[in-house]
């Protein structure tokens, strides 16, 4: 989450009876301050609305990449590993929790400090910048994608803006992005508490929810047609090179569970506090509900042609009444949700990032300079990212990926081993070991894998 170190002085059920104890060096602050009025009235965030702010941060891009993973692993073993990353998910948050409550620390960042000193909290910074900036350009890029059009190989994908009025100066990429951005990004990214976003967060799972009817609609009319195959199963093993690839999928899955930069913010903001564990388990049964349907009709409606992005498959004729009607309400409500996701993947991009250049300066909320500078810089450098570096996709995905697992695994992990507090049993080391095995061992494979393709692909003869 963020790089505070908010002490709470007690721990109370209620948050109106709770006492805080600020740190003026800590960049967030969703927490009481008697200088601003603002915040005497916020009594506390509710169930729910942490429930869809986390399921937020959670469903973003990822879900899009879903379907492909079915295509690798066969649908059985797919399904079984979006299940199995749901639960390993919830244990590595639920050490987070553990460890900062005994520590008192009230951010990711804190407790990283608290075990392993300013580098360690520092390195936890650099790895959310990376990941986070990574993950708003390829939104950005999306949604220029989906409303303007893009050129793939050579072949030009109109846009919904362009197929419904045909190519003009305003349907253009960097004037659709500009406003985007100065429409919606910006307003959305200026509110100071993450539970603000409640209403966004809940319109935005809605939106993720209508991309899902749609393909189970669509996945429901075919099967009834007789004209989807039989899905494949289980994966295609031959040689150890086979084997060796399901791995790749490991950071596609963990890079769609990650959530945890988030965690400590929408806890501090909770009226019960206790509340927690609940809300990220809601949170991960909605989510991964989510993505085991998506997932599910996805690979049965496009079988081996589905595609990394499974939205490019929506670029097609599907041969069902109503097709190219169907395809835009896809891609519009696809593009509509992660506008909608954007501010709730901003707000820990900026915190840790005033974190990391401003470490003992007092809360980013009360300096509105400050709050504002940083804001508008991170706007403007991932709005030019979108329109002058659109071929970063597989760069980020690599950086973002590899952030991601720190993130969400090999820190989680490395905390409990240090395990200053005494308070790790054998089970949670054991975990542990596991998790950050897995999570190096996956993404060996991954940069093996992709070295590899890109030596055959370069090396192969031109006819």
């Amino acid at each position: 989450m963020t790089t505070g170190n908010l002490k709470h002085a007690k721990e109370k059920k209620s948050r109106k009876s709770k006492q805080a104890v600020v740190d003026e060096q800590s960049p967030l602050l969703p927490t009481k301050h008697k200088d601003d009025a603002g915040f005497d009235e916020f009594d506390g965030a509710s169930f729910s609305g942490a429930v869809f702010n986390l399921s937020t941060t959670i469903v973003g891009a990822g879900i899009m990449a879903l379907p492909a993973t079915m295509k690798s692993l066969g649908l059985v073993l797919g399904i079984a590993m979006i299940i199995f990353m749901a639960f390993l998910t919830e244990a590595s948050i639920e050490l987070l929790i553990r460890f900062s409550r005994t520590s008192k620390s009230a951010s990711y960042g804190g407790l990283m400090g608290d075990t392993f000193g300013k580098y360690g909290k520092m390195l936890l910074q650099v790895c959310i910048l990376v990941n986070n900036i990574g993950v708003l350009v390829v939104y950005m890029i999306i949604i220029g994608d989906v409303l303007s059009g893009t050129n793939s190989s050579g072949v030009h994908h109109a846009g919904v803006l362009e197929g419904w009025f045909g190519a003009q100066w305003w349907n253009s990429r960097f004037f659709i992005l500009l406003v985007t951005t100065l429409g919606i990004f910006a307003p959305l990214a200026s509110l100071k508490r993450i539970d603000s976003l409640r209403f966004t967060s809940a319109l935005s799972v809605a939106l993720a929810v209508v991309f899902l009817v749609v393909t189970v609609g669509i996945t429901v009319f075919k099967l009834m047609n007789g004209t989807i195959l039989m899905p494949r199963l289980l994966p295609d093993v031959f040689d150890m090179t086979s084997f060796l690839k399901l791995f790749t999928v490991v950071p596609v899955l963990v890079t769609a569970y990650i959530c945890h930069y988030n965690v400590h913010s929408i806890e501090n903001e909770l009226e019960d506090s206790t509340q927690i564990r609940a809300v990220v388990q809601s949170s991960l049964a909605l989510c991964s509900s989510v993505y085991v349907l998506t997932s599910l009709f996805g690979f049965l409606l496009f079988g081996d042609a589905t595609l990394d992005d499974v939205l490019a498959n929506f670029d097609t004729n599907l041969g069902i009444p109503l097709g190219s009607v169907l395809n835009d309400v896809v891609r519009v409500s696809y593009a509509a949700h992660l506008m909608l996701v954007f501010p709730i993947v901003f707000y820990p991009l900026r915190l840790n990032l005033d974190g990391l250049l401003f470490p003992s300066a007092r809360p980013l909320t009360f300096d509105n300079l400050r709050f504002a500078s940083i804001s508008s810089g991170l706007i403007a450098i991932i709005f030019l990212g979108a329109n002058f570096i659109p071929s970063i996709w597989d760069a980020f995905q690599f950086t973002g990926a590899t952030a991601a697992v720190c993130i969400g695994f090999i820190f989680p992990a490395a905390i409990t081993l240090r395990d200053r507090y005494g308070i790790a049993t054998n089970k949670d080391k054991i975990l542990c070991i596991f998790m950050i095995v897995l999570a190096v061992f996956s993404n060996v494979v991954a940069i093996y894998s992709d070295a590899l393709s890109l030596i055959k692909k370069n090396s192969s003869p031109i006819e």
